[in-house]
């Protein structure tokens, strides 16, 4: 573990300036709530919805108004705060002062390695991917792509840049995938801009939806399947948690159902049997590996019973930290509380920093 005499200064930076802003903060909220501190100091960082990094004053005011009792913080953490530089705000500011910083920005310039690519440069240990798993998950057409090489079972799908989403395209999915399908934009998460299309007047619409949030757009079959997540945790020996099964309110498992509505079930562990267990925690690691994740992850699969079983959906780097998101459940059911998973993830953090760290740069 590392040096926490003084206490670790745990940077929190959330907000961002994609759609899943809102989500950001209140994963953020719960996670500063549950830090031990009397190990962490915590430094909780906005960045508001143009760019700007600020102070969150609402949390560091209620941090500071109860350092060691119970702590219960504003319902947003809205980042209103005093403006900062991101470069010193993430580094030390006394030798030997230890620093770690926990990314909590989902999304593009958040989830997608650019925000890890400063943290690189800033020399800081951070929690999650680097900046090339982080990219990598971020993009699903390019995810998909790496998947398959690695020989993991998918549905059919299809991307395009925005330039090349015509007729011909539309046309193409039509022939290729049939309908209904759904439609993505490549580079976002929280089902923010899918749309699942049953007509070619709706397929149109849903590529225009989806081109208004990214260049690139997926198109995946529509598969009748239950929907299975697993939970991953490590650097170099990753392991998966029991799995989990989303039951959505909703026609699929869009936004509303994930943050707002609330209505879909989340069942922990899923009610699967013993072989469909081991064999989804088993893909989960291995697509983990594949896209070069670290930290922590969420796999999605969806799984056709009677048909090809398991398929990789996704594979989500930053994923949501609510108290109706999957992973902090997925983790407790396999014996890894919330706190103690904060604690792991800034372990992994540090330790992938010190390995890192090791490997020559000069000739």
């Amino acid at each position: 573990m590392p040096d926490r005499s003084p206490r670790t200064r745990l940077v929190v930076i959330f907000g961002g300036v994609s759609a899943e802003h809102d989500v950001s903060c209140e994963s953020a909220r719960h996670v500063v709530e549950a830090i031990d501190r009397t190990r962490y100091e915590a430094l909780p960082v906005g960045i508001t919805t143009d760019g700007r990094w600020v102070l969150s004053e609402s949390a560091a005011a209620a941090l500071a108004a109860a350092e060691s009792g119970p702590l219960a913080l504003p319902k947003s953490l809205d980042p209103s705060g005093p403006p900062l530089e991101p470069l010193p705000t993430v580094s030390p500011t006394a030798p030997g002062e230890q620093v770690v910083v926990f990314p909590l920005v989902h999304g593009p310039l958040g989830e997608d390695g650019t925000l890890q690519g400063m943290l690189e440069l800033a020399g800081v240990p951070y929690v999650g991917s680097g900046v090339l798993g982080s990219a990598l998950c971020m993009d699903k057409a390019v995810a998909k792509e790496v998947a398959a090489r690695a020989g993991l079972p998918q549905a059919r799908w299809l991307a395009a840049r925005d330039v090349e989403v015509d007729g011909r395209f539309r046309d193409r999915v039509v022939s290729e995938l049939g309908l209904p399908v759904f439609v993505k934009p490549a580079n976002l998460g929280s089902s923010v801009g899918i749309t699942k299309a049953h007509d070619p007047d709706a397929l149109d619409e849903a590529l225009r939806l989806a081109c208004a949030y990214d260049e690139f757009v997926v198109v995946e079959e529509a598969v009748r399947a239950r929907e299975i997540e697993v939970a991953v945790l490590g650097n170099a020996e990753p392991r998966a948690s029991v799995p989990g099964e989303v039951r959505p309110s909703h026609e699929f498992y869009d936004y509303d159902d994930k943050y707002l509505a609330g209505a879909a079930d989340l069942l922990v562990p899923a009610p699967l049997d013993e072989g469909a267990t081991a064999e989804v925690r088993a893909l989960a690691v291995r697509a983990f590996t594949a896209l070069r994740c670290d930290g922590f992850a969420r796999v999605d699969f969806l799984y056709e019973e009677g048909g090809r079983g398991f398929l990789l959906n996704e594979v989500n780097t930053i994923p949501g930290f609510t108290p109706i998101s999957m992973v902090p459940a997925l983790w407790e059911a396999t014996g890894v509380p919330y706190g103690e998973l904060v604690d792991e993830l800034v372990r992994l953090g540090v330790e992938r920093y010190r390995h890192r760290a090791g490997f020559g740069r000069k000739r």
